[in-house]
């Protein structure tokens, strides 16, 4: 079995989580061990997005 075969993902253009890869790669982002933590991919990616921008802010003196 492939390495994320048995993990979780979600498919940016469905808004489902999937099971395996099933989708492209440029569909999907992940994997996660479980379906809860799947579902939560978009507030995951703004979070972690704004965590980024806030870091590279206070790092070149922009706040």
């Amino acid at each position: 079995m492939p390495e994320g075969d048995d993990k979780y993902w979600y498919n940016l253009t469905t808004k489902q989580v999937e099971y395996g890869m099933i989708s492209s790669s440029y569909d999907r982002v992940g994997p996660f061990d479980t379906k809860a933590e799947a579902e939560r991919a978009p507030e995951v990616m703004v979070e972690r997005s704004n965590k980024w921008a806030e870091e590279e802010a206070a790092e070149n003196g922009w706040d």
